[in-house]
């Protein structure tokens, strides 16, 4: 049957039980989506990558050799290298599948008697659901109550436009195709464009329309990010070159030693030696593992490419209501026309006569069991002070609603009185607009603007009331053809967030601008622009005055006002386009259906996740879970850290293959004995590996990581700077390894005694760019004191397993090693640190120049 919207707090809908039988009965309300990547996938990934491909075949030229010991050695290096990427994978999966545990479709339903907002998933047959304007259906539902809904289907039936709903008026009903005027089937997947309803969930999941017609709602599959295109050719570049080598090394050494066999597994390690296998591995958990790291600060990432562009965001444009303040609305001053009376914070509840009127007809003008703050604040003073009078209406029927629109800043309920002789209509809306509508005089306009700026200019959001009476049977088209008279202004007050004016400032000191927009006067506007420390607060743009104002006027302005008031939501488009227009990179919050065209434009676009409706959800690049400001910019701290220990991941894996490709090329070259084998290449592998990816990622950001620039929007991951920083990092270490190499033979050590110090060098040296690479400004022994235990693990067990390798026998032999004196570990020890000595020196001098070596 259908209900009427005063009979709304009395549904209780299903109780916490039944919604659990019911979803253990059917399962989660989704569709088919892709599959999962189990351990099996992720192995078989493995199986087809270059280095792994590469160690099986030098596993089988060892068998084809007979060295039965050597060809079982690496391929069971092979299942270490299969756990420690199916580890890591794994990893970023669950962090990719808690994320998209998040991003699922909201709903709001009533269970046990009360309003509570879930995930769209967990929505169960007979369910009651409260639809919203921008609202995405959850599942298919019969409206049992709705008041102007319209909704857009096109998703299941091709049709452009909106579709009337109306309430179902029969005991059952039976589901029908999309589409159509005056149904009351509400489908999964459609959209709210218009009005509110409630209604009752008949089906979900597959059994859906949308699950019957096979469409898909998982993510659309992105393109890839720059980043990712960038590694991407820088991978493609490196890999041409490396096989280019590979060649000319195979030959090279076949023709001048004569031993093919050998030929092909020193040509094998060098491929190995130079292959970045890492760069899109690190790309991936780094990405994946970010966006986890920033929904822990209650800010949820749609797109990778969102964690790369947060760092740069030169403009957070940021709405007042609910951002900057906490959305607590509670009403402060009442004006009746002639008065002005002040709500004290005391217990008293009373309420001069002469304001009755004021709150009755701001009740009247709002939803019943409200959810906007403003009306939740006038229902409670409403309840706590006019409770069993004449003011208080619980059984008038609603009978017809006009919404705000962009011409007019105000509402209007229409409501039947008992005698069913008329209707009383109530207004209430923005001060100018409520005065429009009344159609008051000049001089009336002008006595009143002096209250509204008087409240205003007290951070007080100021609204006006009134009334009307209409007795004809058939309502007007618009609610201007009412004759309004009228009633009072009522001010309400928001507080800021208390943590708001400190992440202001921090804003600041990293070089990012703060807008503010609001709907809200100019004057408010201002008041809470220097409660919060906003700059420039004595320039304000109005939305009026953007219209009026040229192209070549509006781009000046937009460079250095900080507040724009009375912005209609369609002209936040016209900010966003201006400031970019300006070179500036933005990030842009909203909340609203209209805001969906801001969201998009901007660089990164930031949906309310509290009050927000699902279309700017999905127009958006993140959410902000708790709509607090700041967290936006607890993102950005961390977008900027996760974009430094990218750079320093990419710089360590490009300064490691430099010496391990080039002690594998030059003996070949220069007719030296072999250095590196294929083991020893996998041995390294199984540092660089954990390293690059695990413990960069878990590098805490560095201090100056907000008191520096924002990073330039076309900054290259691989710029000229870390490129040269990192091949001089690589050749540090390459001469070191090479001269002791050198220097053992010279001094009468063995081939194999030769290799093991060479060997033991490029680990120790390895080991000291891992720990140089971890800041860029602080030193290697400051850095002992921050956390890292990711790095911890990585160097304990490569100390004991190269302790293992150079004096178990069996294993000395394994790896070609010879026996070596403790004291040569000593010369090793100091080689591998002096590889990295220059740049240590280089952190000193450049900070004290106060220069970045991170920037490009």
């Amino acid at each position: 049957m259908p209900i009427k919207e005063l009979d709304l707090k009395n549904i209780k809908g299903l109780t916490a039980d039944e919604a659990a039988q019911r979803l253990k009965r059917d399962g989660y309300n989704e569709l088919a989506a892709a599959k999962k990547r189990n351990i099996f996938v992720i192995a078989f990934g493995v199986f087809k990558e270059p280095m792994f491909l590469l160690l099986v075949a030098c596993g089988s030229i060892y068998l084809i050799l007979g060295d039965i010991k050597e060809a079982t050695m690496l391929l069971g290096f092979v299942f270490v290298v299969m756990g420690i990427t199916i580890h890591q994978e794994g990893k970023a999966e669950r962090a990719i599948d808690a994320l998209r545990d998040l991003s699922s479709p909201r709903a709001l339903v009533i269970r046990n008697g009360v309003q509570k907002r879930i995930s769209g998933k967990e929505v169960v047959r007979d369910d009651i659901i409260i639809i919203r304007e921008g609202d995405r259906v959850p599942a298919d539902a019969i409206m049992l109550w709705g008041m102007n809904v319209t909704a857009d289907e096109s998703i299941l039936s091709g049709e452009s436009v909106p579709v009337r709903k109306i309430a179902e008026r029969r005991e059952a009903a039976e589901f029908r195709r999309p589409g159509g005027d005056d149904t009351p089937f509400l489908y999964s997947g459609s959209l709210i464009v218009h009005g509110q309803g409630v209604a009752k969930v008949a089906a979900i999941g597959a059994a859906t329309e949308m699950g019957k017609i096979g469409k898909a709602l998982g993510e659309i599959k992105e393109e890839p990010t720059i980043l990712q295109s960038e590694t991407g050719k820088l991978v493609k570049a490196i890999f041409a070159i490396a096989i280019l080598l590979c060649v000319m090394v195979v030959i090279v050494y076949g023709l001048t030693r004569g031993n093919w066999l050998q030929s092909f597994l020193t040509g094998i390690a060098l491929a190995m030696a130079m292959l970045p296998e890492e760069f899109p591995v690190v790309l991936t958990i780094f990405l994946a593992l970010g966006a986890w790291r920033i929904s822990k600060k209650d800010v949820l990432t749609r797109k990778a490419a969102a964690v790369e562009t947060l760092g740069s965001a030169t403009v957070l444009c940021v709405d007042k209501t609910g951002t900057l303040t906490q959305n607590r609305m509670s009403i402060k001053k009442l004006f009746n026309g002639r008065d002005l009376y002040t709500i004290g914070d005391g217990d008293d509840p009373a309420l001069p006569d002469g304001f009755h009127e004021v709150v009755e007809y701001g009740i009247l003008a709002s939803k019943k069991d409200p959810f906007d703050p403003m009306e939740k604040a006038l229902e409670e003073l409403g309840y706590t002070t006019l409770y069993n009078t004449e003011h208080i209406h619980k059984d008038w029927p609603l009978i017809e609603e006009y919404p705000l629109s962009k011409n007019i800043m105000a509402l209007s309920h229409v409501w039947e009185t008992p005698d069913k002789k008329g209707f009383v209509v109530s207004a209430k809306g923005a001060p100018e607009a409520i005065q429009d509508l009344c159609h008051l005089a000049d001089d009336e306009k002008k006595r009143l603007a002096v209250y509204v700026n008087e409240m205003a200019g007290q951070g007080l959001r100021v609204l006006g009331v009134a009334k009307a009476t209409f007795a004809k049977e058939k309502l007007p088209s618009s609610q201007h053809d009412f004759d309004f008279k009228f009633i009072g202004l009522i001010a309400l007050a928001d507080p800021i967030r208390p943590a708001v004016p400190a992440a202001v400032q921090e804003c600041y000191n990293a070089g990012i601008r703060v807008v503010m927009i609001t709907g809200d006067y100019p004057i408010t506007a201002q008041n809470i622009a220097m409660e919060i420390g906003l700059k420039n607060p004595a320039e304000i743009i109005t939305g009026p005055e953007i219209e009026k104002m040229g192209p070549e006027d509006w781009q000046e302005k937009c460079k250095r006002v900080n507040i724009f008031s009375r912005v209609q939501p369609e002209q936040k488009l016209l900010i966003v386009n201006a400031l970019k227009e300006c070179g500036e990179v933005v990030a842009m919050t909203g909340d609203g259906v209209n805001d969906a065209p801001a969201l998009k434009s901007a660089q990164i676009g930031i949906a309310m996740g509290g009050r927000g409706t699902d279309v700017a959800r999905e127009a958006s690049d993140i959410v902000l879970l708790n709509d607090d400001f700041s967290s936006i910019v607890e993102a950005v701290k961390l977008g900027r850290r996760i974009f430094d220990n990218l750079k320093k991941a990419m710089a360590y894996i490009i300064s490691v293959h430099v010496p391990i490709a080039g002690a594998t090329l030059i003996p070949v070259i220069m007719g030296w004995p072999i250095i590196l084998f294929p083991a020893h290449i996998v041995f390294l592998e199984l540092i660089i590996d954990p390293a690059c990816s695990v413990v960069f990622e878990s590098e805490p950001a560095e201090n100056n990581i907000m008191t520096r620039p924002p990073r330039k929007p076309g900054e290259s991951l691989f710029g000229k700077k870390l490129l040269a920083l990192s091949f001089f990092q690589g050749l540090s270490s390459l001469v070191a390894v090479i001269a002791v190499f050198l220097v053992a033979l010279r001094f009468g050590q063995t081939e194999e005694g030769a290799r093991t110090l060479a060997f033991v060098t490029l680990i120790i040296s390895n080991l000291c760019l891992i720990l140089t690479n971890r800041s860029w400004t602080k030193g290697i022994i400051s850095l002992f004191s921050v956390s890292n235990k990711a790095l911890v693990h990585v160097l304990w067990l490569a100390v004991i397993f190269l302790a293992l390798i150079v004096y178990v026998p069996f294993l000395r032999q394994m790896f070609h090693f010879g026996a070596v004196h403790p004291d040569d570990i000593f010369i090793c020890l100091a080689a591998g640190i002096w590889s990295v000595l220059w740049f240590e020196i280089l952190k000193v001098i450049f900070g004290k120049l106060k220069i970045n070596l991170m920037e490009q």
